[in-house]
This record gives structure tokens, C-alpha cells and sequence, in this order.
């Protein structure tokens, strides 16, 4: 990674300002307002919602709701200290930069490097997931095409424009919008007895109280349920990468900050209140078909496997692309900060930093091969050692902006539009259960669970923060060197 020759000077630093010098200026003001605001409502709800909430179902029971609110509070916690520090400076570097200036070199390079090796893992995870569901559809088609196909088209979409990624993205959140805001409309009306059509008997919310109580399982499982549904939150933060390239970022960061609130609690907590009021939550078309299956499946809407398939295959996409354009943000930034090849940081006529989108799916190219050819050695290695890289993120986040609000308060206090709530004590409060989770999920001993996903990213992360190190100390002596030989 190393970045310039080692008898260069070291890159200046960074000017006394409220924030960061603007990363973005090789970047186009390419996104509309209303893409940003669909990647704000969207980039909430991913496809953890459609496939994973099963488990967590069958493991809490409904008091499965209360590790959606526990993690839900968590995210509207974090995003607020991020939306007061990218509404006072928008930067597409996002929580990398903001480490940058508020903890040091070390920690934007390692926490931005750690976020775009998590991503382009991802890349591989999605495309096989929807490869999967297309060579369903089309089998006439090999699985390995469909996923060489979707990455393709998706990279050509970044490749062309923000604007061209900000369009995709734009119907791709739509469409979960509408679907999830469809299936509780629906589903709310089914659980009084009033869906016309439906023989579903009116539940109301009995079922979050009969069939062995709110807690079949026991208290413990509420903190079960955490870990197994923490990480389908992972993308909230991804409309203050985007943020750097639309007008009116500050508005539009701050608007988004105050909007998490309800988008969680009305996608996560709202839609999952839908399914275990519907059905009792032992019932075992929860874990046969999927929970959104078997709760559309119940109120008598046809076909409803080919229309979760769709919906699914809908926030695959949409997390491939959203991902694709993170990564390629991310890896633009360390470059405009000579932490990555400075190639990352330029960008072609249209804006687009194109080293930066090809790099990234690259290795997401790579990490699909090693899915197809070693499954669960390296491909598990590689999922495993990012796995906690999310919780990682949110804690680079909290003890940056313990920082950076003194600096803006010095600096530039009218840039404070967005503040956190009850600081700093909210914040430490915050830190204290990111910090739980991580502890709590070293009990998780199974194999690829939440133990092996701790220490591996915590090796993983070691490594880096080494590297970073390494790095800062031969800038160091160039530095040393270049002042001396004047």
C-alpha cells in the first residue's frame, strides 16, 4: 500500500479548519436530493431483514423485537454522532476522514481500510446470493455466470456516473420501501380481521403473549437475538459517504440523521411486530419458508415465495451497488489522503474515480472465485475476519465524535446544525454497549460464530493498525530526513 517513494516529502497536514479540507474535489455533485434521500430510507433495509430475522425469531421468540429495538437504539445512536460530524463536514471519506483528524492517521487508515476490505467481501456474498435466485429462475444459466453478470452490469453502472448509481439505487430502495411499507399496511389490516379477501381470524396481538409468553426462551435470548440481527443494520451510514457528492450535503446529512429514528422503527421493529403478531412464533413455516413468506403466506396473498424472491433479489442488488459505490468512496479518500495508491484519487471526465470502483471489484472478482473454489476455508476465513468490522466501525465512530465536537465548537460552532443528544455521557453510554456486544459474542463458540468473527477481525485489524504504524513512522523520518538535507 505504499503510496509515494520513500524519499518524498510527507504530505502536508491537514489545515487548522472546523473539519477536513473537502476529499471530494476530483468528485462531481452527480446525486440528486431525492437520491440521497432514498439512500437514506433505503440504505436501512437490507436483505439481513428478508432472509435472517427467521433465526431470530426461533431463538427469542417475540421478544426478538426487543434486540431489533436494542440494536435499533444502537444505530440511531451512532448515526447521530456521525450526522453531527458529516452535517458540519461532508466529506465522502466519511468517519475515515473524521478519524483522521479527530484520533490520527493510524485510525482513518485502519478503520477506512478495515470498512472497504468489509465491503468488497460483501460484494462476493451478495452476488452469489443473487446468483442463487436468478439461476432459480433462469437454470439454464449457471450460478457462477449470474454472479460474473450482476457484477458486471453494477460496475458498469459506478463506472458511468454517480448519477447513473445514484438512479439504480434510487428504484432498488424504492422498491423495499414500497414492499415493506406494503406488507405492514397489509399485514396490520390482517392481524384486526379486516384485510377484504383474507380468512385470516383476527389475532390482534395475542400471539406476542400465548404459546409460552413474550419470553418462551428466557431472558438471555433477548441478547441471542442481538447478535443475530446486529449486522442486518450494517449500511445506515453509507448517505454520508454519498453526501459528498450532492448539493446541499449539510441539509440533506442532517435530514437523514433526524429521520433514522422512525425509518428503523417502522421498517425493523414495525415489520417484524407484523410477523410474530400473525403467527405464533413456533410456528414452523417461520423457519421452513422465511418469516415474510410465511406471514403473506398465512393472510392468503398468492405467490408469495416468487414475490420475496423478488424483494430479495431487489436489496441483493441494491447492496451490491450501494457497496460497490462505498468501497470505491472509501478507497478514493485514503487515496486523496496518500493512504492508498494515489491512482484511487483521481477521477475520469465524468468525476468518477475509476482505479478506485476498478480496485474494488476486483476483489470482489477474487473473493467470488474463492466462494466457488474453497467455500469454507477461505472464503469462510474471509467472512469470518470481517465479521465484526461493523461494530469496529460505530466505535471509531463514537470515539471520534467525542472529539471532533470540541473541535467544531472552536473552530466553527455554527457548522454544528446536528448535535448529539445528552453529550458526552450518551456517547460513552453507547461505546459501553458496542462493547458488550463484542464481549457478549465471544461466547458464541460455534463454528463461524460470533468467537471466530471477534478474534479474527480484532488479527485482521491488528495487522492494518500495524501497517498504519509502520507507515506513519517512515513518513516521520522522511520528514526528518527532507528538513535535514536543506
Amino acid at each position: 500500500m505504499t503510496t509515494r517513494p520513500p524519499d518524498s516529502p510527507a504530505p502536508a497536514a491537514a489545515p487548522p479548519t472546523a473539519g477536513l479540507p473537502p476529499e471530494q474535489e476530483g468528485l462531481r455533485a452527480g446525486l440528486k436530493n431525492r437520491h440521497l434521500s432514498m439512500i437514506a430510507i433505503g440504505g436501512v433495509i437490507g436483505a439481513g431483514l428478508f432472509v435472517g430475522s427467521a433465526s431470530g425469531i426461533a431463538a427469542a421468540g417475540p421478544a426478538i423485537l426487543l434486540s431489533y429495538a436494542l440494536v435499533g437504539a444502537l444505530v440511531v445512536f451512532v448515526m447521530r454522532m456521525l450526522g453531527e460530524m458529516a452535517a458540519a463536514n461532508p466529506t465522502s471519506g466519511s468517519f475515515s476522514a473524521y478519524a483522521d483528524r479527530a484520533l490520527g492517521r493510524w485510525a482513518g487508515f485502519s478503520i477506512g481500510w478495515l470498512y472497504w476490505f468489509f465491503w468488497v467481501v460483501v460484494l462476493a456474498v451478495e452476488a452469489t446470493a443473487g446468483a442463487v435466485i436468478l439461476e432459480g429462475w433462469v437454470p439454464a444459466v449457471p450460478q457462477w455466470a449470474w454472479a460474473l453478470i450482476v457484477m458486471v452490469v453494477l460496475t458498469a453502472t459506478n463506472l458511468i456516473s454517480v448519477g447513473s448509481f445514484g438512479e439504480f439505487e434510487f428504484w432498488f430502495a424504492g422498491i423495499k420501501v414500497v414492499a415493506i411499507s406494503g406488507f405492514i399496511l397489509l399485514g396490520g389490516l390482517a392481524i384486526f380481521g379486516v384485510l377484504p379477501g383474507s380468512d385470516h381470524a383476527a389475532t390482534g396481538f395475542s400471539n406476542l403473549t400465548e404459546h409460552g409468553g413474550f419470553l418462551p426462551n428466557g431472558p438471555g435470548t433477548i441478547l441471542t437475538g442481538i447478535l443475530l440481527v446486529v449486522f442486518s443494520f450494517m449500511g445506515s451510514e453509507i448517505v454520508t459517504l454519498a453526501a459528498g457528492e450532492a448539493p446541499n450535503a449539510r441539509q440533506a446529512v442532517a435530514k437523514a440523521t433526524r429521520s433514522v429514528i422512525w425509518r428503523v422503527g417502522v421498517f425493523y421493529v414495525g415489520s417484524i411486530l407484523v410477523v410474530v403478531s400473525l403467527l405464533p412464533w413456533n410456528d414452523p413455516s417461520i423457519e421452513k419458508k422465511g418469516s415474510y413468506v410465511a406471514a403473506l403466506d398465512s393472510i392468503g396473498i398468492p405467490h408469495a415465495g416468487e414475490i420475496m424472491n423478488f424483494i430479495v433479489l431487489t436489496a441483493v442488488l441494491s447492496c451490491l451497488n450501494s457497496g460497490l459505490y462505498t468501497a470505491s468512496r472509501m478507497a478514493f479518500s485514503l487515496g486523496q489522503r496518500d493512504d492508498a495508491p494515489r491512482s484511487f484519487a483521481r477521477t475520469n471526465a465524468r468525476g468518477v474515480p475509476q482505479a478506485a470502483i476498478l480496485a474494488s471489484v476486483a476483489f470482489g472478482f477474487v473473493a467470488v472465485g474463492f466462494n466457488y473454489l474453497w467455500p469454507d476455508t477461505v472464503f469462510q476465513f474471509l467472512l469470518n475476519s470481517s465479521g465484526a468490522v461493523a461494530l469496529f466501525v460505530w466505535l471509531v465512530i463514537c470515539f471520534s465524535q467525542l472529539r471532533m465536537r470540541g473541535i467544531i465548537l472552536r473552530e466553527s460552532p455554527e457548522k454544528l446544525v446536528v448535535r448529539m443528544w445528552l453529550f458526552p455521557y450518551l456517547t460513552w453510554a453507547t461505546i459501553a454497549m458496542i462493547s458488550f456486544v463484542l464481549v457478549y459474542m465471544l461466547t458464541d463458540d460455534k463454528e463461524g460464530g460470533g468467537r471466530s468473527q471477534v478474534l479474527l477481525s480484532v488479527l485482521v485489524a491488528a495487522v492494518v493498525i500495524a501497517i498504519s504504524l509502520v507507515r506513519e513512522r517512515a513518513r516521520r523520518k522522511d520528514t526528518e530526513e527532507a528538513v535535514a538535507s536543506r
